[in-house]
C-alpha cells in the first residue's frame, strides 16, 4: 500500500469529478490513505468536510506562507490552533513555512506564523508540514529557534539539495518527495533522494499540482503517487514494493495519531 502524504482534495479542480471517484481510482493504483492539507485556518471547515468523506482521509490545520499576512491567519495563536487538533481527523499542523520565491506575504509575517505553528505542534504533539522555497537557511533557523529543535515534521515537496536534506534530517524531519523528481532538470532533488535513507522518506502528489511525467502539465491526482514511488525506487535502486512498504510505515510513524487499519 502507498500513502499520498500531501494532497489538496478540497481543491476546485476535483469538484466536478468528486472526491469519492478520485479516491476509488487511487485505490486501484494501490494508494490506501490520504492526507489532505489545510492552507488557510479560516477555511478549515472546508478541509474537514473533505476529510469526513472517507475514513481513508485525514487532514491538517494551518496557514500556508502565502497567506501569512492575512489578519485571520497572522493573529491566530498557538493555543487556538491546538483547539482544532482535538478533532480526531486532524493529525498534523500546516502546511506552514517560508516562501521567498513569491513573497506573497512579508518575510517577517511568514516567520511569525511559522513559529506559532511550531509552538502549536509541540503543544499538541503533532508533526509540522513545512513548505519552504528559496528560504532554506531561515527555515532551519526558525525550526531551531521556535522549537528548540524539538519539533517533528516533514519537509513537504522537497526541492532542495543534499546540504538542505542533511540539515533537515539532522533536525529529525522527514523528506517528502513529489512528482518533481521525474522532471528533467531535477538532478539536485534526485541526489537528495539518493542521500536520504528510505526510513526517512515519504511520497506525495501535492495534487492537483505538480503532476509527474508523463502527466506533467496536467491536473495531478493521488493515483499518480505510484509514479513518484516508482521514481524513488529507480533512483535508489530498490524495489517499488520496498518503497511502498517503507514510505507507508514512515507515514504512520510520523502521523501517529492515525489508527492504522489492520490489513
Amino acid at each position: 500500500m502507498l500513502v499520498d502524504s500531501h494532497c489538496h482534495l478540497d481543491d476546485d479542480d476535483f469538484a466536478e469529478e468528486g472526491v469519492p471517484e478520485i479516491i476509488s481510482r487511487a485505490q486501484s493504483a494501490g494508494v490506501g490513505h490520504f492526507l489532505t492539507i489545510c492552507t488557510r485556518i479560516a477555511e478549515f471547515d472546508r478541509i474537514l468536510k473533505t476529510a469526513n468523506l472517507s475514513p481513508l482521509i485525514h487532514c491538517t490545520v494551518g496557514t500556508h506562507p502565502h497567506h501569512a499576512e492575512e489578519p485571520t491567519e497572522l493573529n491566530v495563536t498557538a493555543d487556538e490552533i491546538v483547539k482544532y487538533t482535538q478533532n480526531p481527523k486532524v493529525v498534523g499542523i500546516g502546511e506552514t513555512g517560508l516562501d521567498y520565491h513569491y513573497n506573497n506575504s512579508p518575510a517577517a509575517d511568514q516567520q511569525k506564523v511559522f513559529a506559532t505553528h511550531i509552538e502549536a505542534g509541540l503543544k499538541a504533539d503533532l508533526p509540522i508540514i513545512v513548505h519552504t522555497r528559496e528560504a532554506n537557511d531561515d527555515t532551519i533557523r526558525v525550526i531551531r529557534d521556535a522549537g528548540g529543535g524539538k519539533s517533528k515534521g516533514v519537509m513537504h515537496c522537497f526541492s532542495g539539495d543534499v546540504d538542505f536534506a542533511k540539515a533537515s534530517l539532522d533536525l529529525g524531519y522527514y523528506l517528502s518527495f513529489s512528482g518533481i523528481i521525474t522532471f528533467k532538470k531535477a538532478d539536485d532533488i534526485r541526489e537528495a533522494v539518493k542521500y536520504a535513507s528510505i526510513e526517512r522518506i515519504l511520497v506525495e502528489t501535492d495534487a492537483p499540482w505538480l503532476a509527474p511525467v508523463p502527466h506533467r502539465g496536467k491536473r495531478n491526482e493521488p493515483s499518480y503517487v505510484a509514479l513518484t514511488a516508482q521514481a524513488v525506487a529507480q533512483i535508489k535502486n530498490i524495489s517499488v514494493e520496498e518503497v511502498a512498504e517503507k514510505t507507508t510505515e514512515n507515514f504512520f510513524n510520523l502521523f501517529g495519531k492515525i489508527k492504522r487499519a489492520t490489513p
